[in-house]
């Protein structure tokens, strides 16, 4: 099978001895020379199984503001109107956790109220359409309020309209109240069948409250289809911004479309015209799901950002033969019934999707279908038979957790259909813990769920002679108000520590750990935050960046006498370069003798930091950066080096 050729037989696990010694309590980053050497010996002679790329994967899932409103650039709110015009309740409501979430149509209504009504009869998209009803002469259509829209900046977008006898129609984008305010699109002539209608203007001013309107001063009756509206500098559909992030991000590999959400998911409702793909309540989540980011948008993300397709299918109230169709319309080719589907909506060549996980948490009586475990077992099989007789070079992931026995269970009864097994944890934090305890939740649960499975390879004999390694395909902190959006929690320094210190467990159990996708890329619990109109790094991001693009590969044994720091050393693929990072949770600088034993250091080595002034400093978009990474001085690794307090520090000098 393809996936022993990824993935080198066990080997020794590495585990860094920690012996405290007693670090002084004055501030000792103004007077380094006061502190205590603390001694780190690397041996080169003990090395690890090669670190997989994929333990820098990400996670995108249809909630809150991760896809629309983060990675989407569609402005508008309920374009294809699943919802009534006018509200007849609040348009928004605000979570226990403070996000605000639609709940009502946003579209309001200019002039006499009963100048609008939802006609089923026809409808372009789902089960009813707006229908403005001229005046005669008085100003009659709907408007969508708080779009936030940058001075200068182009926006473009469309409507889909049809009517007779309704004159002329134009559409305005606003910025103010004055006159002068807004620019106008003026409709001349609207055909009896639906047209969709280009249109383009550029903002007057910033504002976070902008607006847009669709009207008529006609006497007939206005069918408008769906509307839409984006930044002009979209890359297919996509933000800009947001897209520049990820390319710098460089995961490797993406999971999508959940997650809870999938559970819910029909695949077939996101593919076809995007126009007419039918709106519906989000399944898992609040507010609605447009269907306008699918298969074929998630493909094309992947090709945008240079990463790998991990897709989810749905065993919750999904079933097997649907997710067989699904992986045939992704790999299969024109001569199959899917196949011939994909091209007829535009993609002839196949998607070659190699990674797939077999459902989501299915354990958890949050998940939509979920069922005990002696059942579901019997469901995976069956599942994962169809998907791999439709495609046998894929690579399954199955739904794992070690609480309740589940893990063991499907490991127990499922060796024989699967590749890989999840894992998923998040971390809170309490009021008393200190920032090292606070850091040390992310490695800790990395590191028990290791323990596990290796526990579980010498009991099971269903494993026998198999290498099924782990894929941690959500892990992450997961705490405080949701200030981006539903599940947008806000991250500080002391949590990109943590996230450090889990990717040295990582390399630590490179032997078992083969995949880990970090939960959820933007906005939702993400490491990429964004407004209306910026997007911006939050302080997640830095180590999964840094290590990604500069740590090596081949895991190096470590041991320090300097607890709570985390040291971390591994050679770089062609072992001509050594690696050290050393996440320092305490905020007294550390002096460091690295004992380099064999390994000859062949000059000056290259330095990153990731630090901020506190370990509650956080970035927010459009505002300069407290949290940062950034390049230091050259550092003599034969000599003594320093950390700073609250720091991720990394090193990178060439050998002899």
């Amino acid at each position: 099978m393809e996936m022993k050729s990824i993935i080198r037989k066990r080997s020794l696990l590495l585990a860094a001895a920690f012996v405290s010694i007693a670090l002084p309590a004055s501030s000792q980053e103004n007077n380094p020379e006061s502190a205590a050497i603390a001694q780190v010996t690397i041996d080169a002679s003990q090395t690890g199984e090669p670190i997989s790329p994929y333990i820098y994967g990400q996670f995108i899932e249809h909630l809150g503001r991760c896809i629309y409103g983060g990675i989407w650039a569609e402005m508008l709110e309920d374009r294809k109107f699943y919802y009534p015009i006018p509200a007849t309740n609040n348009i928004w409501r605000t979570t226990r956790e403070g996000a605000r979430v639609l709940a009502a149509s946003p579209w309001k209504v200019l002039g006499a109220g009963t100048t609008v009504s939802m006609v089923e009869k026809d409808a372009f998209s789902g089960k009813h359409s707006p229908h403005v009803r001229g005046a005669g002469g008085v100003e009659a259509g709907i408007y969508q309020e708080e779009l936030g829209l940058m001075k200068d900046r182009e926006y473009t977008g469309y409507v889909v309209l049809a009517g007779e006898d309704v004159g002329p129609v134009t559409v305005t984008l606003s910025w103010g109240d004055g006159p002068n305010d807004r620019q106008t699109h003026r409709i001349r002539r609207v055909r009896s069948r639906s047209t969709k209608v280009p249109f383009r203007f550029v903002a007057g001013a910033d504002t976070d409250n902008g607006r847009l309107t669709i009207s008529t001063r006609g006497n007939g009756t206005l069918r408008i289809g769906c509307v839409s509206l984006m930044p002009a500098d979209n890359i297919e559909g996509f933000r800009r911004d947001t897209l520049e992030l990820l390319k710098q991000l460089n995961s490797p590999v993406y999971r999508w479309p959940g997650g809870n959400f999938v559970s819910g998911y029909d695949w077939r409702d996101g593919i076809g015209d995007r126009d007419r793909r039918p709106t519906r309540t989000n399944p898992a989540w609040t507010g609605i799901e447009p269907n306008d980011v699918g298969m074929h948008e998630f493909i094309r993300f992947c090709e945008l950002i240079g990463t790998e397709p991990m897709i989810a299918v749905n065993t919750g109230f999904g079933d097997a033969y649907s997710a067989a169709a699904q992986v045939e319309y992704a790999n299969g080719s024109t001569d199959t019934p899917m196949g011939r589907l994909r091209a007829q909506n535009g993609s002839r060549k196949p998607f070659k999707v190699k990674w797939w996980c077999v459902g989501n948490e299915m354990w958890g009586n949050w998940q939509l279908g979920y069922m005990r475990l002696n059942h579901y077992v019997l469901k995976h099989n069956w599942v994962e038979e169809k998907m791999r007789e439709v495609d046998p070079s894929i690579v399954t992931v199955a739904s794992g957790d070690l609480g309740n026995n589940w893990s063991r269970g499907m490991l127990t009864s499922c060796a024989d259909h699967m590749d890989l097994i999840s894992e998923h944890f998040y971390c809170q934090t309490r009021a008393n813990f200190t920032v090292a305890e606070h850091v040390a939740q992310i490695p800790n649960n990395v590191k028990r769920i290791a323990d596990a499975h290796r526990k579980f390879r010498e009991e099971l004999p269903s494993l026998k002679g198999k290498d099924i390694r782990i894929a941690l395909d959500e892990w992450n902190y997961w705490y405080g108000p949701h200030v981006f959006g539903e599940l947008g929690t806000r991250y500080f320094l002391k949590d990109a520590l943590g996230i450090a210190a889990g990717l040295h467990e990582y390399f630590r159990n490179s032997d078992i750990i083969f995949m880990a996708n970090y939960a959820q890329t933007v906005n939702v619990i993400g490491c990429i935050k964004t407004t209306k109109t910026h997007a911006e790094f939050d302080s997640t991001a830095f180590p999964l960046m840094l290590y990604r693009r500069e740590f090596g590969t081949i895991p190096l044994k470590v041991e320090h006498t300097a607890a709570p720091l985390d040291v971390a050393a591994a050679l770089t693929s062609d072992r001509k370069a050594v690696t050290v990072a050393v996440v320092n949770p305490t905020e007294n600088a550390v002096r460091m003798k690295l004992n380099l034993n064999a390994l000859r250091i062949g000059g000056p080595a290259r330095s990153w930091t990731i630090t901020g002034p506190d370990p509650m400093a956080f970035n927010h978009p459009g505002e300069p950066r407290k949290v940062d990474v950034e390049e230091g001085a050259p550092a003599d690794l034969n000599g003594i080096v320093s950390v700073r307090p609250l720091s991720v520090t990394l090193w990178r000098a060439t050998l002899r």
